[in-house]
């Protein structure tokens, strides 16, 4: 990680590189516990008496936190140092982890979850834009991809392990790891992660504020989550009842799926950081012709494998992509910008996983992927629509007066 970015760039301090290792701690940590009551559920209905479906609250409603709580939770605390924010959150996060391991009833288990999200809404708006700000803007799609790298190992080897411990040691074993876990990364922020009182404007620097181009990406980023949301939900019941896989074989093949992610990041980092533009809409597009591919040609075995693996890259490297350029191209405050991504990373996810359910009610469970591609195909649309209309030549605005040397007249494409 350090010479990749050293190398990359004049001006990267070893001390840098230290407190991004800590922030990828701690994003390892909230990413894992996000998604960890899914591979619970079995157990923690079991354990605490009550439906699978009741038991699922824990998955969705902590969505619906975080997409309808980041931006008012990250306006209230904008005016906040950074650094004693992160160590408050973490410190929060251990606490509402070892709540969750001690819960003697369903509803405060729930309300554990609940603080969790609150951590999470925050976190998320913070930790991209603290992290981007200890590097020049020259790495700042490689920054962004380590930090969603720790994102991509939480999903690879976080939330398997802690299935793992739960079902060999109860799901109270699993949620007290992962607050140790947390203890350790809030001690290494301690340590490593210096005052980022002056991150914001780090962050800020050669940055160009485009609210249309804004708009334009979270526009894209619901839809595609949405799209997403359906499609990933239902990903195990279409390999076992569309692809013929057997029960055995999903583990293996969602490792694959994680593993193709994790593999692409760095390179869709250097995109990024090189050809943002054209570096948005690639990922989204292989997306939608894998979801699409699956709906068409899922029935086969192998097709599906390679299309899962590919709908994996597709994902990592585009929310590496959409990310860096919405820092970029962010009006107003960095940190209110980054929650309004954040909260429609998460709304999309969960309008996609509830429409997901209720068209597979419908229809079955391959028009789901063909709704999450068709989405998706959506955002692809709204991507290359704003990239045509900006490449399109515009008549230069009348000038009143003498015109400059020259400088006025020159079409506003070429500088777009």
């Amino acid at each position: 990680m350090g010479r990749a970015l050293a190398g990359a760039a004049s001006g990267v301090r070893p001390a840098a590189i230290a407190a991004l290792g800590a922030l990828m701690a701690a994003t390892f940590c909230v990413s894992t516990t996000e998604n960890l009551p899914a591979g619970l559920l079995p157990e923690i209905s079991a354990g605490l008496d009550v439906s699978l479906s009741a038991a699922g609250q824990l998955v969705t409603g902590y969505a619906v936190v975080v997409a309808v709580l980041s931006v008012p939770l990250t306006y209230a605390t904008r005016r906040v140092p950074r650094r004693p924010l992160l160590l408050g959150l973490m410190a929060l996060f251990v606490a509402a982890s070892l709540a969750s391991a001690a819960a003697p009833t369903f509803g405060l288990l729930l309300a554990s979850r609940a603080v969790t999200a609150l951590v999470h809404a925050v976190f998320w708006a913070v930790v991209t834009v603290t992290a981007t700000g200890l590097f020049p803007v020259a790495v700042r799609g490689r920054v962004v991809a380590m930090v969603f790298g720790a994102t991509s190992l939480a999903t690879v080897l976080g939330v398997p392990a802690g299935s793992w411990i739960g079902q060999q040691a109860g799901w109270r074993v699993a949620f007290l790891v992962l607050g140790g876990i947390g203890l350790a990364a809030l001690l290494t922020v301690v340590l490593c992660l210096p005052s980022t009182d002056g991150a914001q404007a780090a962050a800020a620097e050669d940055r160009a504020p485009d609210r249309a181009r804004y708009v334009v990406l979270v526009l894209t980023i619901v839809l595609v989550m949405t799209g997403l949301g359906a499609a990933f939900t239902y990903t195990v019941p279409f390999l076992l009842e569309v692809s013929g896989f057997s029960t055995e074989a999903i583990s293996p093949l969602l490792l694959l799926r994680g593993a193709a992610g994790v593999a692409v990041l760095f390179l869709a980092g250097r995109l990024a950081d090189r050809h943002p533009r054209p570096a948005t809409v690639a990922p989204v597009a292989l997306l939608a012709l894998s979801l699409l591919g699956l709906y068409g040609w899922g029935a086969e075995p192998v097709v599906a494998a390679v299309l899962t693996a590919t709908s994996g890259m597709a994902l990592f490297a585009m929310i590496t992509t959409l990310t860096s350029e919405l820092l970029a191209v962010a009006p107003g405050d960095l940190f209110i910008a980054s929650a309004v991504g954040n909260a429609a990373f998460n709304a999309g996810t969960a309008a996609g996983a509830a429409a997901g359910g209720t068209v597979l009610s419908a229809f079955g469970i391959r028009a789901v992927m063909l709704m999450g591609g068709a989405l998706t195909a959506g955002a692809l649309a709204v991507l290359l629509v704003d990239q045509l209309v900006r490449a399109t030549p515009r008549a230069p605005r009348p000038t009143t007066g003498r015109p400059s040397a020259g400088a006025d007249v020159e079409p506003v494409a070429e500088r777009s």
